[in-house]
């Protein structure tokens, strides 16, 4: 993995990373951030098939607490989860699941989201010789630096004596 350091236990990916380049309390600054746009919204919303009014009715949403669309929350946790990936499971073995899903604020068109992510913990897997669980917490904000979601996700990752392009050149 490629890290460039940018403060004290603090983090900037380059790029993906094996089982030993992960160290619990390390900090990873995910970048570039992304704006949601209206098409984002509406036509994700609608191929996940929630029919809520509230994410693509203008209408219906001015007349609500928020006063306007808001973005779904599934959007929210798909794409914050993956601006993760190029530095924490681009090369991993498999996804094992998120926990832990808090979302804090709402999100609306026009947002630009940011994700940070911290390793909580890692061992090595009981039953996968040569791989291991990561477990990291994600913390996804605007760039107005409102928290809006809050999950943690645990992945397999190969140590680097086990990656089948370790000797390739």
């Amino acid at each position: 993995m490629a890290l460039r350091r940018t403060g004290e236990n603090e983090y900037t990916e380059e790029h993906g990373g094996d089982y030993e380049d992960f160290e619990p309390g390390m900090v990873i600054r995910h970048w570039p951030g992304r704006t949601l746009s209206e098409a984002d919204n509406t036509w994700l919303t609608l191929l996940l098939m929630n029919q809520h009014p509230l994410h693509f009715d203008e209408n219906y949403a001015a007349g609500t607490g928020y006063g306007r669309v808001l973005v779904n929350s599934s959007i929210t946790l798909a794409l914050v989860g993956g601006m993760t990936v190029q530095a924490l499971s681009a090369r991993a073995v498999a996804n094992l699941g998120w926990d832990r899903v808090r979302l804090a604020e709402p999100v609306f068109v026009g947002d630009t989201l940011y994700a940070t992510s911290r390793i909580l913990s890692k061992r090595w897997s009981r039953s996968r010789p040569g791989q291991g669980i990561v477990t990291v917490e994600t913390t996804g904000t605007k760039a107005t630096k409102e928290t809006v979601i809050v999950f943690e996700r645990s992945f397999l990752a190969r140590s680097r004596e086990a990656r089948p392009d370790r000797d390739a050149g």
